[in-house]
Parts: C-alpha cells; structure tokens; sequence
C-alpha cells in the first residue's frame, strides 16, 4: 500500500509525523499483544511503526498482518542490549530484511543470556525477602515469554515488599542497583555487526537516559560509529528540548541519522504511541530516508516472508 508522504528532512515543524519506530508487546516486557500495539497505533494515527521487542522478534510476524489490515508500515525490529564500558547499553536493530544468517544465533544467544541473567536476579531478589524468586516472576510474565526486569518488579509489589514498580525500580532493580545485572549482554560492538550484517540499521536507543555527561555521551556515539552504526534516537519519549537540540549536534558531528520513538509499553501511562516531545528544526537526516530503509518504506513496508523472521 502507498505510503503517507513522510518529511525528508526535520525542518522545524514539530509534528507529529505518524513514526513510532521503539515500542514493545508481550513478546517482551509489553502489556498488549503485537496485533493489539499495531492497532492502537493505527488509533492514535502513526502510518510507519517499528515493534522492537527486547532481544526477539517473536512478535513481528503478528504484527506485520496487523499492520497490513490497517494499511500501516511495519518494519521489523529488536531492541538489542548490549554492554558498553561496563553500562547497559539498548540498540534497536531495524531490519528490513528480517532475521537470517548469523542474526538467527545471534538471537538465540541473547535468549538464552536473558535467561540466566534471570536467575541472577532471583537470586538477588531472594536474598532481599521475596521467597521463589523466579516463580513469582514467572507468574507476572507468563509461561512463555523471557523474563525481565519489570517481572521481578511486579512480584516485589504483589510479594508487598514494595509500594509499587517505581519504588522497586528505585530501590531494587534500577540502574547500579542489585537487581541491574549486566553480565550476561555482549558488548556495543559485537552486537552493531550483528545488525550491520543483516542489511539492518543501528539505532542507538535513548541515548539521553543513561546519565552520561555529554562528553561521554559523544564516546558512546564515536563508538558506534567505529562499530557500524548510522543513527541513535533523537527524541524517545519526552525530554528537554535545549538538550534535544545538543544532542541533534552531537549526531550532526558524526554524520548519524535520527530515529524517533516513543518506547512504549502500556496503555495508560504517559507515553502512548507516537507520543514524544517535538523534533528541532536539524541538518539531521531522518532514519527513513537511510538508503537500507527508504525503498522498504516507500514500497509500504512489504515484510519479509514469515520464515525470515
């Protein structure tokens, strides 16, 4: 289906564009099934969406027949995480070719690190008061899906050991905390080539929520370059635009395209999808018109055969 025409450059017009290209579904840590995502999307007026679902693309093929009942474009997508300098670092792989080759074990690899660093947690979690761990997490995700963080956070609530996710996070599971445990991810680089390999795009995710200084900020973003990445988000969410606008200098510098998302996860809460803050007037390139996704994009998004995902 023909696509709506999407701007080739950020010309200060703040929006909304109908581009959501960061959200999850319960093949992750989502409370919406895929094709349930794909059709608030479809409410809320976004024409060109992209389900990146933690370290998987379970969801995608789900998604992609949802998106072609409601005339949408959906590119397939996985936020990767990765390590870098001893930080959590999340990647958002656009893959307009789906998953083949060395992506398929690359992604079982990050299936089966999730899955220990999971025990991790447990572990942890015990040793703070909330018995079976790993059960009660469990019972929040369902039977089926890898666990995460948000898992145990829940089961610290219904164990009434915390108020609620916030304080969990806050006190437990948050950045430094005990329960952020990233042994278990492969590092920035390895996982880039990952992507690159794969005919996909790079996308550095919300590069303003890892409490970098700028100048650190601009190493991460150098060392995605070297790696093979083409873009980070520019906007994610909601944020303050005079940094917005420093960050959008920072991609400029390194010649890096700029993806936008919301990173939605539930209905409800302040982020809903397509719901971020206006993108400045910048010289920066949307990711869409980046040669391994504009053809995808103007064909309206014909996905990939299901096996290739």
């Amino acid at each position: 289906m023909p696509m709506p025409r999407l701007p080739e450059r950020f010309d200060g017009d703040p929006g909304p564009f109908g581009v959501d290209l960061h959200m999850h579904s319960t093949a992750s840590d989502g409370a919406l099934a895929p094709s349930d995502v794909v059709a608030l999307c479809a409410e809320r007026g976004i024409s060109l969406m992209a389900l990146s679902d933690h370290d998987t693309v379970a969801g995608v093929e789900e998604a992609a027949e949802a998106a072609r009942r409601h005339d949408m474009c959906l590119l397939p997508a996985s936020e990767f995480s990765t390590r870098w300098q001893g930080i959590s670092i999340h990647v958002v792989g656009l893959l307009p070719n789906g998953v083949h080759g060395a992506l398929v074990e690359a992604l079982e690899g990050q299936a089966q690190a999730r899955e220990a660093r999971a025990a991790v947690i447990a572990q942890r979690m015990e040793k703070l008061g909330l018995d079976d761990a790993l059960a009660r997490a469990r019972e929040q995700a369902g039977p089926h899906r890898p666990l995460g963080r948000p898992d145990f956070a829940r089961a610290l609530v219904a164990a009434g050991l915390v108020p609620d996710i916030a304080t969990a996070f806050r006190k437990h599971l948050g950045s430094g905390k005990v329960g952020d445990v990233k042994a278990h991810w492969p590092a920035l680089t390895e996982v880039v080539g990952w992507i690159v390999a794969a005919g996909g795009v790079a996308v550095l995710a919300h590069p303003l929520r890892y409490g970098l200084t700028r100048r650190k900020r601009g190493l991460l973003l150098d060392d995605l370059v070297a790696a093979g990445g083409q873009a980070a988000e520019l906007v994610n969410g909601f944020q303050n635009p005079d940094v917005t606008r420093d960050l959008a200098r920072q991609l400029d510098e390194r010649g890096l395209y700029a993806s936008l998302g919301s990173d939605f996860h539930f209905p409800g809460g302040y982020l809903a999808p397509g719901s971020m803050s206006p993108v400045p007037r910048t010289a920066v390139p949307p990711v869409w018109t980046h040669p391994r996704l504009a053809d995808f994009v103007a064909m309206g998004c014909d996905a990939p055969a299901a096996g290739a995902l």
